[in-house]
């Protein structure tokens, strides 16, 4: 099955179910859909994030159409993609590399879209009005934000270069 252990340490796959559970919940608990924070998590703890539609299938016990479901969302948010098995026919998903980074990072275009809205808001609104001062924090709000991601993605980078130091060719090793 994809994601399976190699030589090595064995995995507690009984323990690796109830973490997938656990932390799909704590997802779902956070608003994203439940059978979609299923799929995340098994593709998340699969050695090499990669799984097929059959082995989703098996390893969550859920239809073919819940995991084409999932993947579809997840593949909407940006968080997996689709990719063809060398050969065949069978689509595989596999999470993005630096997942959590890249998540974000396109979420500034989202930040700058939710502002201009919102600056409108404000016009519409009257600055003056309680509503439109309520619309104009939020705006401020996400303006901070968006000003704010910038450097902590910067942060982030830095940090990752000093826990995972470059390779020889300059790549950072895989994570």
């Amino acid at each position: 099955m994809g994601g399976a252990s190699g030589p090595g340490p064995q995995r507690n796959e009984e323990a690796v179910s109830r973490f997938v559970e656990r932390f799909a919940a704590d997802m779902t608990e956070a608003g994203m859909q439940r059978t979609a924070s299923r799929v995340f998590t098994a593709l998340l703890t699969s050695d090499d994030a990669s799984m097929t539609s059959a082995e989703l299938s098996e390893r969550l016990s859920i239809s073919p159409a819940a995991v084409s479901g999932a993947i579809r969302y997840l593949s909407q948010v940006g968080m997996v993609s689709r990719e063809r098995d060398p050969g065949s026919r069978r689509d595989r998903y596999r999470l993005h590399h630096q997942l959590w980074y890249a998540t974000f990072a396109s979420r500034d275009s989202v930040l700058i879209r939710w502002e201009n809205t919102l600056r409108a808001g404000v016009e519409s609104l009257g600055a003056d009005t309680p509503a439109g001062a309520r619309v104009a924090e939020t705006r401020e709000f996400f303006e901070f934000l968006h000003n704010e991601l910038g450097s902590l993605m910067d942060r982030w980078r830095i940090q990752q270069e000093r826990l995972h130091p470059a390779e020889p060719d300059g790549a950072l090793p895989p994570a």
